[in-house]
């Protein structure tokens, strides 16, 4: 089956028009303009393309997603947490966290952050919709998270770790801090066993959508975020 190529004036196509295999590739082309991206979060959708590619468009079924009074921490997260070897703070370095999430890793040839995706979420932290994660060791940046924020719905984008477990605090602290705000749901996309080990679990998309749009139709959280203080105690 083929899909549908995506002028800059033309809408998405239904999700329930994606593909089975690949799962969820829904269309290609448009752009990575402010209103195209959060046109396609409010309806379950986001972009994932490597390089030399289009832009591809998707909304796979099931969705991994991760609720925030569900966050599963390990004994060996908690005590990462404990140890006090780690900083955790919200909206600080965004490019740094991007470029981070951009870095070559091992195994994996290339990667799909590309400079016109950087830029792009740069314009929607510039305009209050997308949010970093930061894990500092000393003043460094070892590790964190990015995604976009609509209403009370987050949508996870992509981790990075320079240190054991760095990300995973990021994670956890998000977690908790959204939790507290009374956050319908974490997006984490495409499942993983990584995630799956902090508490995240597939639903069907009919499902996610329903709790996209209830999330979606509340306020959002004034920037810059922070992370309160207290929010790891009784760990």
């Amino acid at each position: 089956m083929s899909i549908p190529w995506l002028g800059l004036r033309d809408p998405f196509p239904p999700v329930e028009q994606a593909l089975v295999e690949p799962n969820g590739l829904l269309a290609a082309g448009g752009d990575l303009s402010p209103e195209r991206l959060l046109d396609a979060y409010a309806r379950g959708i986001f972009p994932w393309f490597n390089e030399d590619d289009p832009v591809l468009w998707w909304s796979p079924d099931p969705r991994m997603v991760l609720f925030p009074r569900e966050l599963h921490v390990s004994r060996s997260l908690r005590r990462a947490i404990r140890s006090g070897q780690f900083a955790v703070t919200l909206d600080r370095a965004f490019d740094g966290v991007v470029e981070g999430c951009a870095a070559p890793r091992a195994h994996q040839d290339g990667t799909w952050i590309t400079g016109d995706m950087m830029l792009a979420y740069a314009r929607l932290a510039q305009l209050g919709y997308a949010h970093s994660v930061e894990t500092w060791n000393d003043g460094e940046l070892v590790g964190g998270l990015y995604g976009v924020a609509l209403g009370r719905v987050f949508y996870g984008e992509s981790m990075f770790s320079r240190q054991s477990d760095a990300s995973k605090v990021a994670l956890a602290y998000l977690a908790r801090q959204l939790e507290r705000w009374k956050f319908v749901l974490i997006d984490c996309q495409m499942a993983t066993g990584h995630l799956a080990s902090l508490g995240a679990r597939e639903i069907p998309r009919d499902d996610f959508l329903r709790g996209v749009r209830a999330g979606t139709a509340q306020p959002g959280i004034a920037v810059p975020w922070q992370i309160e203080p207290d929010l790891m105690n009784g760990l």
